[in-house]
């Protein structure tokens, strides 16, 4: 199985590959500008060496010694070198925190749109959710308004037949009544007829 390669040490090596041609820019701006290099290069460069040297006096204790209680300054030469080197690699990485930084605030802001999106969508289901109970409970209350609606007209209708049907009975009966009376009248006005027939009959012969 091949070694893997530190991802580190490939990022560490693509910066410093990039950062050459700009640390040799920064150079020639030293070399040509004496502000620029007294006051932007040459500082970093001479606190960098300073911090090394008092870092390896430290590991090797020496640090307590008068003989590491000077430190030697670098040459102009060396440090306006080491200073373009460090200002070159400064900035080819601030470049590259701020596009990482860039992107930390892209998903960051992603993630929160996406979940503003299912907030809002989880809102409108809810809205719909109680808008549909709100119309079931309309609709049951017109359903039970129309079967009360309902029952009582069939109620109603049911009263109206029956007293229908009282009249009728009643109409029938009134006429039963009447047919006897009436042949009972025709039959006294018959009678009435054949007597008055009679004594005429006698009042001739006589």
């Amino acid at each position: 199985m091949a070694p893997i390669f530190p991802l580190a040490k490939l990022a560490f090596l693509f910066v410093k590959q990039v950062a050459r041609p700009l640390a040799s820019s920064i150079k020639r701006r030293a070399v040509r500008s004496a502000l620029f290099r007294e006051k932007i290069c040459l500082p970093p460069a001479r606190l960098y060496h300073w911090c090394e040297v008092r870092m390896k006096m430290y590991v090797m204790n020496l640090g307590r010694s008068s003989q590491g209680s000077t430190i030697p300054r670098l040459s102009e030469e060396a440090a306006i070198e080491l200073g373009a080197n460090l200002l070159g690699e400064g900035v080819i990485f601030g470049i590259a925190v701020a596009i990482l930084g860039y992107e930390v605030a892209r998903q960051k802001e992603k993630e929160r749109k996406k979940e503003q999106d299912e907030s809002d969508f989880i809102n409108s289901l809810e809205q719909r959710i109680n808008d549909l109970a709100f119309a079931n409970e309309e609709l049951d209350t017109k359903v039970r308004e129309l079967t009360r609606t309902m029952y009582a007209t069939q109620h109603q209708l049911q009263a109206n037949s029956l007293a229908f049907e009282g009249k009728i009975q009643g109409r029938q009966g009134a006429a039963l009544q009447m047919k006897p009376h009436e042949g009972q009248a025709g039959e006294a006005s018959s009678g009435n007829l054949t007597k008055a027939l009679v004594d005429a009959k006698n009042k001739i012969s006589s």
